[in-house]
């Protein structure tokens, strides 16, 4: 059974940093891309980044958060982390984890997601 478990959010104020956590069980790590994204209330759940596990190959969203946010891996711990920088408070979302075998930036090419976490950014 696949597991995602995601920490590591929390409050933080506007230009503080944060980094998210995904534990992932349950698969063979390095078939696999992970992806983050984020939902905030009222609207869609969008990308941020995706790593390939196999050799750490990313790529990030053209939005605000490219420069600020990076994912990166631990392949002994079956982890994905995003370091995120400078943060502002319209980065305030759920931010979930997601494992795909196959190469995508569409929440819907995910198979399997975690909880999420929430982060909230005060101005």
């Amino acid at each position: 059974q696949v597991q995602l478990v995601e920490s590591g959010g929390g409050l933080v104020q506007a230009g503080g940093s944060l980094r998210l956590s995904c534990a992932a069980s349950g698969l063979t790590f390095s078939n696999y891309y992970m992806g983050w994204f984020r939902q905030a209330p009222g609207k869609e759940r969008e990308f941020i980044s995706r790593i390939r596990l196999s050799d750490g190959w990313t790529r990030y969203a053209d939005s605000a958060v490219k420069g600020r946010f990076t994912i990166s891996r631990d392949g002994a711990k079956s982890t994905v982390f995003l370091q995120m920088n400078s943060l502002k408070p319209e980065d305030t979302a759920r931010y979930y984890c997601a494992a795909a075998n196959r190469i995508s930036t569409m929440a819907y090419a995910y198979d399997y997601w975690g909880q999420g976490t929430q982060v909230t950014v005060s101005s």
